[in-house]
């Protein structure tokens, strides 16, 4: 149940329920206070920075995947800052170095390019590698580091252990919307193949997509895996989750603005698919709609669809108890992460709002967007 009145907000509009957010930080906290490992909000799922001062109550820091989010993780957050990239480029290093306390390098040769830069930069800066233990569970290709031919991460064929001089931690990220017992297969996998490199190391990175904060995960394998790590190889244990920072703290509302009929009722929605929630095409993923369940479950079905030219700006195929009409909301659940990171100005479609619900239900506007946000652009 929504605690605010969705009949007054402006459409469309993200809103961040800061309830279930602190929930979800609740139960990250107090894996770290229960394993002594560090969790970080990883930022690509979610860089909503008006938030940060409160996330780095519970959270160690964030971890970045430019030189952008690093600045902005630093800035409006503190704590421990991390970056990973597939390649650095050379403007931007001195940037990285002011920024980062943690840097981890794709390949051994780009740690021989920019080991000069970090050893004489005048601050101790933690360096790693990031490895491909070449074993995956997931079934989003698109996401998968350990796919053939993947560009991430060093295989073990490729491990160069005369080039270890300088490296504290070693980093693998393996998996997406996943449970600790996918976690722990990899764990093994990585462990097989690097292990034994351990312990010369200050440090591991289980990397993201942890799905800490579903219902159902397993909580206590993750402990005991982390412990595992920490107690056989004495290292510090990292986690970067993004999604299970904001797993069902979000809404995306949307209006109806008309209800064409081509073989099916379609609902044409002020929001979209293409701008507002790129996953929703690329993965493919279907968002949860409050009220709403699969089509031909309850009586009126109705194909949700965007304002844009794009032929397939579709969101999903919905059936509701009641017929839908013009003017009625729809409000799309667990919206925080991937969508606000992601979207666009395509067509011109304007950007949602970006509103926070409290705790006692009123309503708080970040901002908002207009012509300006979509003229700069270009």
């Amino acid at each position: 149940m929504l605690n605010f009145d969705i009949n007054t907000l402006p459409t469309p509009c993200y809103v961040v329920d800061m309830t279930r957010l602190e929930e979800n930080l609740k139960l990250l906290k107090d894996i770290q206070d229960k394993t002594g490992c560090k969790i970080l909000l990883a930022q690509k799922a979610f860089s909503m920075y008006s938030l940060y001062p409160f996330i780095g109550r519970y959270l160690a820091g964030t971890t970045a995947s430019s030189l952008h989010e690093a600045r902005l993780g630093h800035e409006e957050m503190g704590g421990e800052t991390h970056i990973f990239s597939a390649a650095y480029r050379e403007d931007e290093f001195d940037d990285i170095l002011r920024y980062c306390d943690h840097i981890v390098f794709n390949s051994f040769s780009q740690w021989r390019k920019y080991r000069p830069a970090v050893m004489s930069c005048g601050h101790r800066i933690e360096c790693g590698i990031r490895v491909n233990p070449e074993y995956s569970e997931q079934d989003h290709a698109i996401y998968d580091p350990c796919a053939p031919s993947s560009r991430l991460g060093v295989t073990a064929a490729g491990f160069e252990t005369h080039s270890l001089d300088g490296i504290s931690g070693l980093h693998f990220h393996t998996l997406c919307e996943q449970g600790a017992d996918a976690l722990k297969h990899t764990a093994t996998a990585f462990e097989e193949k690097f292990g034994e490199y351990l312990y010369n190391m200050r440090w591991v990175n289980f990397g993201g997509g942890h799905h800490i904060t579903k219902p159902g995960y397993d909580v206590n394998m993750l402990i005991d895996v982390i412990a595992h790590f920490k107690e056989k190889y004495g290292v510090e244990v990292y986690l970067e989750p993004g999604e299970a920072v904001v797993l069902n703290a979000g809404y995306l509302v949307a209006r109806v603005l008309d209800i064409v009929h081509n073989g099916m009722d379609i609902a044409i929605l002020d929001t979209s698919a293409a701008c507002h929630m790129p996953d929703v095409l690329e993965m493919p993923y279907r968002p949860p709609v409050l009220g709403g369940k699969a089509a031909g479950e309850t009586p009126y079905t109705y194909r949700l669809a965007g304002p844009t030219c794009l032929a397939g700006d579709v969101i999903g195929d919905y059936s509701f108890d009641a017929p839908l009409r013009e003017g009625d909301r729809v409000v799309f659940s667990d919206m925080a992460l991937y969508t606000m990171v992601k979207n666009n100005t395509f067509n011109g479609i304007n950007l949602p709002a970006i509103l926070i619900a409290e705790k006692d239900g009123s309503i708080k506007t970040i901002k908002t967007f207009g012509y300006e946000d979509f003229k700069r652009r270009l």
